[in-house]
């Protein structure tokens, strides 16, 4: 009994040893897409203001493909030292691994959360010669001519996709996917009239629908979304409605708990603040923030409500 309390004693003062000395060079905050995109804009937001908490840099370093997972599989194979980051979206460990054959790591034990950092506010837009000008109204006329709505995403397996797919399916709806590679070529077939309707982010469509191309329907987060006042949630049709995108800040398992609480309380601090938010908010984005347990369970339900859908809808990406 003796060993083992000296025993937890040494670990605590070790790990608080740890804390206090970490970081002593710099950290490398890893994003799965290509400079410019949605998660990259996100990430060097935070670097700079993360690095100054810190006292040492935050190196934004782009891996882009597999939607994610490559870079996923770098930082789930990195030492467990804290010194690499991933900034991550669904895709690594909600709905990649129901999605993909195979991936190069374990989604459920490879990568450990530190803190969520925002929702990407999804919105569902028409054309604006669509005959509909509420969400109630899409769903009558949607029910009325089965088989004729169309609707774009960004791509197999995106979240855009998914969502439809989970309007499809909790709004029992007879709708069309026609998948694009991204989301400026799925904008322009919507404007184009290829399509007649789709469910993106908020800072995808916002220009258009400010300028009055395109009707916003109705936002996919569980509320109405400040960002966008006025535009009721999907869930006032189907209740506990929720399509929109999370992106969050995770570590190789094995990272100590003392640096990951560590590096939550900077990003938690960082995200609370009146100017953070705004520039998130410019994004299209909700800042958030949490404790790495509620990260992790909100991993946990998103990933089974995803499978579900995947496996109804028949996506794969080979």
């Amino acid at each position: 009994m003796k060993f083992f309390l000296l025993a937890t004693v040494m670990a605590s003062i070790s790990f608080g040893a740890i804390a206090q000395d970490y970081p002593s060079k710099p950290i490398k905050l890893i994003v799965g897409f290509a400079p410019g995109g949605g998660s990259d804009i996100v990430a060097r937001l935070l670097a700079d203001p993360l690095g100054k908490k810190l006292g040492k840099p935050v190196i934004v370093e782009n891996k882009p493909g597999g939607g994610s997972t490559i870079a996923a599989d770098f930082v789930a194979k990195a030492p467990a030292d804290g010194y690499t980051l991933l900034l991550t979206p669904p895709g690594p460990q909600m709905t990649n691994p129901f999605l993909m054959p195979k991936l190069p790591y374990d989604p459920a034990t490879d990568l450990i959360p530190v803190t969520q950092l925002a929702v990407v506010p999804s919105v569902l837009v028409v054309r604006k010669d669509m005959p509909v000008i509420s969400i109630q109204e899409l769903f009558e006329y949607a029910k009325n001519n089965p088989g004729k709505i169309n609707f774009s995403s960004s791509g197999l397996g995106s979240t855009s996709h998914l969502s439809g797919e989970l309007l499809k399916q909790k709004g029992g709806l007879d709708i069309v996917h026609v998948p694009y590679r991204g989301s400026g070529a799925a904008v322009a077939d919507l404007l184009a009239g290829q399509v007649q309707m789709s469910i993106d982010s908020l800072a995808v469509y916002k220009a258009y629908i400010d300028a009055g191309t395109l009707r916003a329907l109705a936002v996919s987060t569980l509320k109405e979304s400040p960002l966008i006042p006025k535009v009721p949630p999907v869930s006032a049709v189907i209740p506990g409605f929720e399509g929109s995108p999370i992106l969050y800040i995770s570590v190789r398992a094995g990272v100590s708990d003392a640096i990951v609480a560590k590096l939550n309380k900077e990003i938690n601090e960082i995200l609370s603040r009146p100017d953070i938010k705004e520039q998130f908010a410019k994004k299209g984005l909700t800042a958030q923030g949490g404790t790495p347990a509620q990260m992790q369970a909100l991993i946990q339900s998103e990933a089974e409500k995803w499978k579900e859908v995947i496996k109804v809808s028949g996506a794969r990406i080979e």
